[in-house]
């Protein structure tokens, strides 16, 4: 459960906002999108090598 301590005071919407980051970063919405749908090991495998290489690559390009 989120408990987002609102002070006396405070704008709704920065209440909301802190609200949002929270719950964005408890990672239910990616979790959910993952699951509706069944994607092969090696499916996943060769994304998260894509991905190796892309970051790598970009790290070598900034420096």
């Amino acid at each position: 459960m989120i408990v987002v301590p609102v002070k006396e005071g405070e704008n709704i919407e920065r209440a909301l906002k802190k609200f949002k980051r929270k719950f964005e970063k408890t990672g239910v919405v990616k979790e959910l999108r993952r699951r509706q749908q069944f994607d092969k090991p090696s499916i996943l495998k060769r994304d998260q090598k894509m991905h190796a290489v892309y970051v790598q690559k970009m790290q070598l390009g900034q420096e």
